[in-house]
């Protein structure tokens, strides 16, 4: 009888198999902590967050090559690792020049780092003010290039669900930078099963995900055309006093152009954005079909300049101080389960615009930032 090598190397020694694979864990986060300080020089804080820091990082292999290292603790962490490596398989799947791009990964006994694309061009509402002429021409530009993205997300079968403005980056401070599509934290990838939980970003999230309904990749379409609308007048298309209310607006689809803030935009733009924000997700456009759009890739969009009136609507509505605020919002999600609420079309409802105040969502538990409109 032969001894067969290959089932004894399998089999444990000792019957210590469980001793056997902590040493080998063990021995890879040592060896993944030095290969980190082997490779990247630690600069200064860029960010923080409730599990993370971003730090700067150099690169000693090509000197002056800079990057952002996102170091995740791991006992914060403890109880949500599903979510980080639901994000990091994300952004190995993710490759494309509008994407912040995951380079590479390490992992020591306390921290996971991840070594990303370094953006330094600061957050889209900021460049728009900054700017001294600023069309709907430039709003086409931007949305072109975040469609693109998604489209390519889509194909690649990852929903973001949660696209806004402050995941906006662009990649540089030159003048003619593109933008970058960042915060991969909530996405999810459609073969890792149905859709269901209430997350994103209230003003931003789309019908069906507040109805608690099974949801796709038509969410991020939603989103776009939020993001769409605010662009062309400073402020979002739903806002409300009252919660409750305003997920209301959001299941009905209840918007309007508001004058005067909406009387020189084009009816191409106004038309592209109605398409958007559809509640039908039947109706609604995909990415395809919005490239497709007149005011995305024909010559719809105006070039006026809208500068004054966008700019002094952000400076208003999306204040950096107010983007931080956040609370959960649970009990109305809860609320509207309960509620009665007929699905509309894709036409716009009427409605005067009021003073509001900021308001968030999150996975489950709803966390994250967005304000309603001052409008004046």
């Amino acid at each position: 009888m032969f001894f067969d090598t290959k089932k004894a190397i399998k089999m444990p020694l000792f019957g210590k198999k469980d001793n056997e694979r902590r040493v080998r864990r063990e021995t890879r986060e040592t060896e993944k902590q030095h290969l980190i300080e082997d490779k990247y020089v630690l600069k200064e804080l860029l960010g923080t967050g409730a599990f993370s820091v971003v730090r700067l990082a150099e690169s000693k292999e090509k000197s002056g090559q800079l990057y952002a290292v996102k170091i995740i603790d791991k006992k914060a962490l403890k109880g949500k690792e599903d979510s980080l490596e639901n994000e990091i398989k994300v952004l190995r799947r993710l490759t494309h020049p509008n994407i912040v791009q995951l380079l590479e990964t390490f992992e020591d006994k306390y921290k996971v780092y991840l070594v990303m694309e370094l953006v330094t061009g600061g957050e889209l509402f900021d460049r728009i003010v900054e700017k001294g002429s600023y069309t709907e021409k430039d709003a086409s530009d931007l949305i072109r290039q975040v469609l693109e993205a998604v489209d390519y997300m889509h194909e690649q079968g990852v929903v973001h669900r949660d696209l806004k403005p402050e995941n906006l980056l662009y990649y540089s401070p030159d003048e003619d930078s593109k933008i970058m599509i960042s915060d991969f934290g909530l996405s999810k990838m459609e073969d890792s099963g149905i859709m269901a939980t209430a997350c994103g970003t209230p003003g931003y999230v789309a019908p069906e995900v507040l109805a608690q309904k099974p949801y796709g990749k038509a969410v991020d379409v939603w989103s776009i055309g939020v993001i769409s609308y605010i662009l062309l007048c400073g402020y979002p298309p739903f806002y409300d006093e009252n919660d409750a209310n305003l997920f209301a607006q959001i299941l009905k689809g209840e918007f309007e152009f508001d004058s005067p803030y909406w009387d020189e935009i084009s009816d191409s733009a106004k038309d592209f954005i109605r398409q958007l924000m559809c509640v039908n997700v039947e109706k609604r456009y995909t990415c395809r079909q919005a490239l497709a759009h007149p005011w995305i890739s024909g010559n719809a969009a105006s070039n006026k300049n809208i500068h004054g009136t966008v700019s002094e609507q952000l400076k208003k509505n999306f204040a950096k101080s107010r983007w931080k605020r956040a609370y959960h919002a649970t009990t109305v999600i809860r609320q509207m389960q309960q509620m009665a609420l007929s699905s509309g079309g894709c036409s716009s409802a009427t409605r005067s615009p009021t003073p509001q105040r900021s308001m968030s969502t999150g996975d489950g538990n709803l966390n994250g930032a967005q304000d309603k409109p001052v409008i004046r």
